[in-house]
């Protein structure tokens, strides 16, 4: 069947904290059942609540196993549905109180109302059916999940949003009051670009960044500050990037539309003199229509233009366009995996693909004969020969460009093949032609570190014929989502 149809979503909190969801049909096409007392019986990829009808799987977001629901199905096909919650009948046991007070609006932490020993249930199941409905290969016993030692606060950096449409709540719309200032500071609504959750506290990063953004809200707010309007490409305010680390540096990127210098001094001189724990205090000006800053230049403000982290003993500089693991703790439980995982003697010549900023590269060059890192990004590139200088390591070399294209025969010939290869590719996974350019390597130990279970378990199921999995370790390194990432050990069969 081909149904028409337009969903008109406006995410509440209510008594049960769940989605409601609203619907309208479009035209003459018939809507969808509505299903009564269906129970959640699952957890999915991708954190899908399943329930079954007629041995039919039926997806459905932000339910707890156990729950009791009527579901409006909003589409239908040959093996499966997809629905939205329209009420809980009955609360499953599982189910625990959120803690934030925007849960359920902001589309973030959308497990908190499930304890955090179930999260971890789920999420190393995700990663064994992965490998199993994906990747159909033989698996060891998995290895019980790495959970974070902090479920609160664990983040090091967020991105905030300044929008003049601010997400008006149920009981706004309902007053049908005129609201005229609607400046908001906070998260983008889920599927609505235009659209900013006004956050009032945040549990993802620490306090200060709840201080910070409050504080700079209201001091623009007194100032009649112009907040970005994400259509019409108009207005000054457009971001705040704040970035911590484990040694209690800070890093605040302010992101304004075009160039006012008084004000932008305002501002910038409102935030050093409010907090002086900012170790780095950047701005930008950005007039593009997208919100990227990597192209932009980071104007230093006062500090320095970089925070500085440790994992281990180990020290990293991270500038305002660096890429780092944005939980550190959990961070340093990969690179410990991938050292384990790796089983080097001394000897050995070691590929990290996928490299970043050298992180792992340098946790591991103390244990091998040579580390080469191989990364996409230049200015990643550049980060990371910084920390093998930061770090006093010698015994690396990185090299930019897409990695399909620079891993071939001729790059072995003049580097010497590695003995073991590290690869932690984004969500996609790995180009077949990375694939293909290992397997020709054949080196004698795969580390494979994921953020996606499924794309990893499709990527190892291609080198089956000449690898076996040895050992598997999943990581929670985002407390209160479903996202998982697992570390796998691959050796030559």
């Amino acid at each position: 069947m081909n149904y028409s149809s337009v969903f008109i979503f406006n995410l509440i909190p209510d008594d049960n904290s769940y989605l409601c969801a609203k619907w309208k049909t479009v035209g003459r096409k018939k809507k969808l059942p509505v299903i009564e007392n269906l129970e959640i019986i699952d957890i999915g990829a991708e954190g899908m609540s399943i329930a079954k009808v007629d041995n039919m799987v039926v997806f459905i977001p932000g339910m707890i196993p156990g729950d009791i629901v009527d579901v409006q199905i909003t589409r239908k096909k040959r093996k499966f549905m997809t629905g939205h919650p329209l009420r809980i009948v009955k609360e499953s046991d599982q189910r625990t109180t959120p803690f934030c007070k925007h849960f359920g609006i902001c589309g973030g932490c959308k497990w908190q109302n499930l304890p955090y020993e179930r999260q971890l249930f789920y999420k190393q199941k995700q990663v064994v059916d992965s490998l199993e409905r994906i990747g159909k290969i033989a698996i060891p016993e998995i290895r019980p999940i790495i959970g974070s030692e902090k479920q609160k606060y664990y983040r090091n950096k967020l991105e905030y949003t300044f929008s003049e449409t601010r997400w008006l709540s149920d009981s706004e719309i309902k007053s049908k009051e005129i609201i005229i200032d609607r400046r908001a500071l906070g998260f983008h609504i889920p599927g609505k670009f235009d659209r900013v959750l006004d956050i009032e506290e945040c549990f993802l990063q620490d306090d200060l960044s709840n201080r910070i953004r409050n504080s700079i809200r209201e001091f623009t707010h007194n100032m009649g500050l112009e907040y970005y309007n994400q259509v019409t490409n108009s207005g000054f305010l457009r971001n705040l990037i704040i970035r911590s680390t484990q040694l209690n540096e800070w890093m605040v990127i302010v992101v304004f539309a075009y160039d006012d210098k008084p004000v932008i001094n305002s501002v910038m001189q409102f935030l050093q003199e409010k907090f002086p724990e900012i170790t780095a205090l950047n701005y930008v000006v950005n007039s593009k229509s997208n919100d990227t800053i990597q192209d932009q230049e980071i104007i230093l403000y006062s500090g320095r233009d970089f925070i500085y982290e440790a994992i281990g003993n180990l020290k990293f500089k991270i500038g305002a366009k660096s890429f780092f693991q944005t939980n550190s703790t959990q961070a340093g439980e990969l690179y410990r995996l991938a050292l384990e995982f790796a089983s080097l003697t001394g000897n050995e010549i070691v590929y990290d693909l996928y490299t970043g900023t050298g992180t792992i590269a340098c946790y591991i060059a103390h244990q091998c004969k040579e580390v080469i890192g191989l990364e996409y990004l230049e200015t990643a590139v550049e980060d990371a020969k910084i920390n093998a200088t930061i770090n006093g390591i010698t015994n690396m070399s990185f090299f930019a460009g897409d990695i399909k294209d620079i891993l071939n025969d001729s790059f072995f010939e003049i580097h010497g093949k590695p003995d073991v290869i590290i690869t932690d590719p984004p969500r996609a996974g790995m180009h077949p032609d990375v694939i293909q350019s290992i397997l020709r390597a054949m080196p004698s130990r795969i580390v494979y570190v994921s953020c996606n279970p499924a794309t990893q378990a499709r990527d190892i199921s291609l080198m089956d014929e000449k690898y076996k999995v040895v050992a598997i370790q999943p990581v929670d390194m985002f407390p209160h989502t479903h996202h998982v990432e697992n570390v796998i050990c691959l050796e030559m069969k």
